[in-house]
């Protein structure tokens, strides 16, 4: 909508009454004067051509033209100013005489066919109006009357009609609208007079007042409304010089509270300026604090794990000698105390890492159930000497092969079922695992520890993973520990995109729970053992605990064995059964009473397995000999007992494919690694299993190779100098003779993220290092060709026995990763001890700052050498290390770790010449 002022609203309300009312009145007066000039036109037309037609009756009846033609001579000369012709018409439409035969007759007369008027009629036409008028007779039929119109009447003797002009009439009618407009004009004029006169009495005051505030406005608060003026205007200015005279008076008083506020402001933001630079000065304080704190942490670990080590080693060589019980009794406490201390001393260190945000997590495939068996294995000793159950049940919708850090899974796992053994005296340790959510490429499970402890105290709880902090001060009196466990556990689950909460009353025990997220593993070599073979077995099962039966019977689920449960061996139907399980309790500590029941049970089967506590393990043997065909270490997990109970069939039904051990696989495989000792290694394993093996030191020599031979199976180191192991199966590939050849990935970083890459690089599969003979030989039963993989029987993994990281020199381990070969084991740990010179120099020039070159994959081959020769700790601290460096970590950060790292080749180094001689 159009703003106006106020000047033209009043300009528009004053002159458009005015002008609308004079507009209005001129119409009318125009109007009603042009219809009255028409009808005065005709009124005088009419007072000519009735008399005429009267007059004209005669003349009719004597047909005497003379008369009639002077007649209406004589009126067209005295109305000639009005009238343009006369002309009078007989019975027959015919012109009788005119007045002015210089007009065309036919403009008067009717048209031929249309009755004459009977009566005066008035046409127009233009600026012509034609008047017409019959001629009677007084003398009318006998049968008619003069008011009858039924029918012309017999004495109608013609008609008159007279032309007038109109243009006399339209002149007059111009002057009556020029002289209303003139008249409605003036009125304008005068109407503009007064509405000026009024503005200038109005809006010229009204105009001040804007001005004026206007500049009140604009803080010319001193500005008033000055002149005369009349009724509520001057109540107006008046009320404007108020509201001024006010505004000045609030705009002082402001003013005065801003300038003591800004005062005020001023003093307040030198405060805070001082607080904030001390503030900064504090922050850097407690940063350098920090910072020398995981410094000294570092330090302080390295240079008590260092001594520790010696004497935990010491220790246990001393125990292998002949000693007397006390001797042996003081250097078992000596051991204890010594792993207790580096436990705690470990914790320290990596609730330092986790605090300075420089540990780094693993991602690499790992078995769950194996992973998990470790750790209740070697949990179980600690929760069996007590006398606790501890039970193990891994739902089996959970998938097994998935992608991670084992071993921070495996020390979360620790801490939590260590705390629970700890604060538990009486019951059971139950640690319960489940599939939260799962989707093409990862899963969420859940883990839970319940046991039936102490409990904690509701005040206490809120305390619980503040780190140095304990529910009970007495705690680490009475039970041990630091109060870091539990922060360090809080902190490894989030790291690994979970979370962890507890419940816990007290004297009913507590259950922690924590669930974290894994990526799955498409990539599987072996899904485990078969056990279609055991389909329409019957098994006898005895368990009194029924948290360890439960998790028993949820893996028999999975079988197709027919189970028979009871809790105790009295209540077991007495019959012949293929299997038996029997479990023995925790609480006995000789078997010697169980001895009859035993008996019992070896004579209702032929295959007897018994699930022993870790204190009834020495009695194992004996129970072989006595019958028993397996002794199983409680708890049980399904990668102990799916193969002991696929061991009868092994005994009972010929193997579907039987090879002797000395028959090798007929296939050409080659194997291409360029760390020595890993190619040796691989060489000796495949020399075992194939009958014809190629070994390439490089990508380059493989590639070449590869051309001059067709290969059955190629095993390919990923990181080689020069062309790694990816670009060298590419290469490969583009070879028409081998592009459908199987191509397996040898390697320690299998990652996730690095799976499309090996496939898209033409990987078909890979196998972790360190390689394992059996699992080598699965891989190459299922790539054998002319072999169907769904053929194969699947060989069921055997349970390695777990790894102790604090060890230098594992020799069992050893022989293991050697395939059982003492002189291979030998010449391996030979290799290894003859390489570390080499890493020695890089370490050192990079601890004296001189960043050597190619430091990263002289810690890569060392790391690979170590997996082939048992020495557990020294591959531990290469892989932390290379992992570290690879993620970014600055060589210069690492100096604690590189000192450890040199301590441990030295160890190395004394245990390899102790054990060779």
């Amino acid at each position: 909508m159009t703003n106006y002022s106020l000047r033209a609203r009043m300009m528009i309300l004053i002159l458009a009454p005015t002008v609308l009312i004079g507009l209005l009145l001129s119409i009318f007066f125009v109007v009603h004067r042009y219809n009255d000039l028409q009808r005065q036109l005709e009124d005088a037309g009419a007072s000519i051509i009735e008399p005429l037609a009267v007059s004209s009756e005669y003349g009719m009846n004597l047909q005497n033209r003379e008369s009639i033609g002077q007649l209406i001579s004589v009126l067209h000369r005295r109305h000639s100013d009005i009238v343009r012709a006369i002309s009078v018409y007989d019975e027959h439409n015919k012109l009788f005489v005119t007045s002015n035969y210089q007009l065309d007759p036919t403009e008067l007369r009717l048209p031929n066919g249309q009755p004459f008027p009977r009566r005066l009629s008035v046409v127009r036409h233009g600026d012509i109006m034609i008047l017409r008028t019959p001629i009677i007779s007084e003398h009318y039929s006998p049968d008619e009357s003069p008011q009858s119109e039924a029918k012309t009447p017999v004495n109608m003797l013609g008609y008159v009609a007279l032309e007038l002009d109109l243009r006399s009439v339209r002149l007059q009618q111009y002057k009556e609208i020029f002289i209303s407009s003139v008249m409605m004009l003036f009125c304008i004029g005068i109407a503009l007079i007064f509405g000026w006169r009024l503005m200038r009495d109005v809006t010229g005051p009204i105009r001040n007042m804007v001005n004026t505030v206007d500049r009140i406005r604009r803080g010319q608060l001193d500005s008033r409304v000055e002149g005369f003026m009349l009724g509520e205007l001057d109540m107006l200015k008046n009320g404007i010089n108020s509201m001024a005279m006010s505004l000045a008076a609030y705009h002082e008083e402001m003013q005065h509270n801003v300038d003591q506020a800004t005062s005020d402001l001023r003093e307040t933001l030198e405060q805070m300026e001082i607080q904030n630079v001390e503030l900064d000065l504090a922050k850097k304080r407690a940063q350098e604090a920090a910072r020398i704190k995981s410094e000294f942490l570092a330090n302080m670990s390295h240079e008590l794990r260092t001594p520790l080590n010696g004497v935990i080693g010491f220790t246990r060589l001393t125990l292998k000698s002949e000693l007397n019980p006390t001797q042996r009794d003081h250097l078992n406490t000596i051991e204890r105390s010594a792993n207790n201390l580096l436990a705690i001393i470990n914790d320290v260190l990596d609730f330092s890492k986790l605090e300075a945000g420089k540990l780094i997590l693993e991602s690499i495939p790992f078995p769950l159930r194996n992973s998990l068996d470790e750790v209740v294995t070697l949990l179980a000793h600690s929760a069996h000497d007590k006398g606790l159950e501890l039970t193990l049940n891994i739902k089996n919708d959970v998938p097994d092969n998935v992608i991670g850090d084992p071993l921070r899974l495996q020390q979360v796992i620790t801490n939590l079922v260590g705390n629970a053994i700890k604060f538990t005296e009486h019951g059971n340790i139950d640690v319960l695992v489940e599939k939260r959510a799962i989707s093409n490429n990862k899963v969420q499970i859940e883990v839970q520890i319940r046991d039936t402890g102490i409990g904690i105290p509701e005040r206490d709880q809120s305390r619980l993973f503040q780190a140095f902090r304990q529910a009970d001060a007495s705690i680490s009196r009475r039970h041990g520990g630091t109060g870091l466990g539990l922060v360090i556990t809080q902190k490894l689950v989030k790291e690994m995109g979970g979370d962890i909460s507890f419940h816990s009353q007290p004297n009913r025990g507590s259950t922690f729970w924590f669930n974290i997220n894994l990526d799955l593993n498409p990539n599987v070599i072996s899904d485990g053992p078969s056990t279609q073979c055991l389909k329409g077995k019957r098994l006898a099962y005895v368990e009194a605990n029924a948290a360890a039966a439960q998790a028993t019977l949820d893996m028999l689920a999975t079988t197709p064995l027919e189970v028979i449960y009871s809790q105790t061996f009295s209540a077991l139907p007495v019959e012949h059964y293929d299997m038996m399980l029997a479990a023995i309790p925790v609480s006995v500590r000789d078997l010697a009473h169980h001895r009859e029941k035993l008996a019992q049970a070896r004579a209702m089967t032929d295959y007897l397995l018994l699930a022993l506590p870790c204190h009834a393990q020495v009695d194992a043997e004996a129970l072989k000999k006595e019958g028993a065909a397996a002794c199983l270490l409680k708890p049980l997990t399904s990668t102990r007992l799916l193969p002991a109970l696929t061991d009868y069939c092994h005994l009972t039904e010929p193997a579907l494919i039987h090879q002797d051990d000395d028959s090798r696989i007929a296939m050409t495989v080659m194997a291409v690694d360029d760390n020595p000792a890993n190619l040796k290694l691989i060489g000796a394993l495949l020399g075992d299993q194939v009958q014809h093996v190629e070994l390439c030191e490089s990508g380059k020599q493989a590639i070449e190779r590869a051309r001059e031979m067709q290969f059955d199976l190629i095993l390919m180191d990923i990181q080689m100098p020069d062309i790694d192991g990816i670009r060298a199966c590419e290469l490969i590939r583009q070879l028409p003779h081998q592009q459908q050849t199987p191509v397996i990935a040898v390697t320690a970083h299998a990652m996730a993220g690095q799976k499309e890459k090996l496939l898209s690089a033409g990987m078909n599969d890979y196998l972790a290092k360190p390689i394992e003979e059996d699992k080598l030989r699965n891989l190459l039963l299922r790539y054998k060709p002319g072999l169907s993989a769904a053929t194969l029987p699947t060989a069921s993994e055997p349970v390695e026995p777990a790894i102790d990281l604090n060890t230098t020199l594992d020799w069992q381990l050893a022989l293991r990763q050697a395939a059982y070969k003492p002189d291979l084991a030998r010449e391996m740990l030979q290799m290894l001890v003859a390489f570390l010179p080499e890493v020695r120099n890089k370490v050192e020039e990079q601890l004296v700052g001189e960043e050597p070159e190619n430091l990263v994959d002289a810690i890569h081959k060392l790391h690979g050498s170590c997996g082939y020769s048992g020495v557990p700790r020294l591959k531990h601290l290469c892989h932390l290390i290379e992992g570290q460096l690879r993620n970014g970590t600055p060589a210069e950060d690492l100096e604690p770790e590189f000192l450890e790292l040199l301590d441990e080749m030295d160890n190395v180094t004394r245990e390899t010449k102790k054990m060779l001689g």
